[in-house]
């Protein structure tokens, strides 16, 4: 009996220790890469490098939130915050997507410096009312997380060509192509892509808040 006891501590005690390492994700760099095309192909530079005074970045843009408020790049000057394109109506990958919002604004919900941002692309019915209700349904701060609207071919323009979000390289798109993508990107204070990350994947997501506390550190 006690042989039969010790036998069972100690597959406990490796089944925990198992878990744990499974659960733990850390960030793979000391510092983050840049990155200014579609291929997401990494730039190593220094912070202080010459060549990111005409890199790549997210252009200007002005939309409004849930909260009717205006939402433009000002709104997150020397700010990191997380990007991604969603739609209220969605029923497939936008609840997981809303989940891991959920999990990047329950870490960093005290943390001013990070914020996050939801561009809803279906704009024509994803009015500030509507974005609210979604708001209040999702538990979300409207402080750290700003749901918003505005002209279809603004948002569309962000998606494509300042976040690159979408994966299929190589096929033009117009306006009219619908926008639907899983990823979410990690934007510095200088409006800069430090990463791309799969909304789906939970060590990905794991992966996003260490690669932004690596980002908090420069």
């Amino acid at each position: 009996m006690k042989n039969s006891f010790y036998l069972l501590v100690s597959l406990l005690l490796l089944i925990g220790c198992k878990n744990t390492t499974e659960e733990k994700v850390v960030s793979r760099v000391d510092t983050l890469p840049f990155y200014d095309d579609p291929t997401f192909t990494p730039k190593w530079l220094s912070k202080k490098s010459d060549s990111l005074k005409n890199f790549h970045s997210i252009a200007n843009f002005s939309l409004i939130d849930q909260e009717g408020n205006p939402i433009t790049n000002a709104t997150f000057a020397n700010k990191i915050y997380v990007a991604n394109f969603f739609f209220t109506t969605c029923p497939g990958i936008c609840p997981k997507m809303a989940a891991s919002m959920t999990v990047l604004q329950k870490e960093f919900l005290n943390d001013d410096g990070v914020l996050l941002l939801s561009h809803s692309v279906t704009p024509e019915t994803d009015s500030v009312s509507v974005l609210k209700k979604y708001a209040i349904e999702h538990g979300v701060v409207s402080s750290k997380w700003h749901l918003v609207t505005g002209k279809r071919k603004e948002i569309y323009a962000l998606g494509r060509k300042s976040y690159y979000v979408e994966e299929d390289l190589g096929k033009k798109k117009s306006e009219d192509d619908f926008l639907h993508t899983e990823n979410f990107v990690l934007i510095d204070k200088n409006k800069h892509i430090r990463g791309i990350y799969n909304s789906l994947d939970v060590n990905s997501v794991k992966l996003l808040i260490e690669d932004i506390k690596t980002l908090q550190k420069e």
